[in-house]
């Protein structure tokens, strides 16, 4: 019998490295919805892995992309906790608000 891959293994894995870069590029929010979805395709594909293990060959790959979920997850939480905080300190969103205005025209941007 031939064996086949797991079907949502390599876009899991996709999205769970694309959560990392989320976690550094934004507010964190982008990792903890990456890895979200990553984790979701992971679970249903150990569930359809479950079922018939003897059919799939790739499922080393599907906890890799686990693996890299949950790091991705975890990443996202911490950036976002600290997101908040750092608004937080700044004055809440209003002080934020005055915080980006103040950069904008010291750099000339305009709204």
């Amino acid at each position: 019998m031939d064996q086949q891959k797991l079907p949502n293994v390599t876009m899991a894995l996709v999205l769970g490295i694309v959560s990392f870069l989320c976690c550094f590029c934004s507010s964190g929010l982008g990792g903890v919805i990456m890895s979200g979805i990553a984790l979701f395709l992971t679970s249903k594909d150990n569930k359809t892995y479950q079922e018939n293990p003897e059919n799939y060959s790739n499922f080393s790959q599907l906890k890799t992309a686990n693996i890299v979920a949950i790091i991705g997850l975890a990443l996202g939480i911490i950036t976002l906790l600290y997101t908040i905080y750092a608004i937080n300190q700044m004055g809440g969103i209003e002080g934020y608000m005055e915080k980006v205005r103040e950069t904008m025209e010291q750099y000339g941007i305009e709204e």
